[in-house]
């Protein structure tokens, strides 16, 4: 019988706490999206002009959230929405020059949290704990597809 360990509380406290540390790191550097935005940005900064559907699938967030959160970050000027060159009824998410004007910024809160993050790991347990993220992420979405 395998041993029934404390990982989804603990990530759960993790998860509350990076988020309000990185509320405030964003706050610090004058940052005006909050956490759940910077989720969807982040992705976009590695993948810009994507599909609703795979931001959906890459953030995790449902499509009617998702859909409110793009509605406000477009109002606020960081991201628009253009229909594809290929397929004329799929909507792309891409970057403004606003958003791209704070990608220095993005970056320097993001060392500041993966320094607190990884404070006393080495580089291989970093790449350790990572495949073990990634491991459960998938365990997750395999279940989420069944049961869709």
């Amino acid at each position: 019988m395998k041993k029934q360990g404390e990982g989804g509380f603990l990530l759960s406290r993790v998860h509350h706490l990076s988020g309000r540390l990185l509320a405030k790191k964003l706050r610090e550097h004058n940052v005006e999206i909050n956490p759940s935005q910077g989720k969807i940005m982040f992705v976009l900064w590695r993948e810009d002009g994507i599909s609703i559907s795979e931001l959906a699938r890459q953030t995790s967030l449902g499509k009617s959230t998702l859909t409110s959160m793009l509605d406000r970050l477009e109002k606020m000027g960081y991201l628009r929405r253009v229909r594809s060159n290929q397929d004329r009824r799929e909507i792309l998410i891409e970057r403004t020059e606003k958003d791209m004007s704070w990608q220095e910024a993005y970056m320097q809160v993001s060392r500041e949290i993966a320094d607190v993050y990884y404070a006393g790991f080495s580089g291989k347990e970093i790449e350790q704990f990572e495949d073990y993220l990634r491991r459960i992420l998938q365990n997750l979405s395999e279940v989420e597809q069944e049961e869709a």
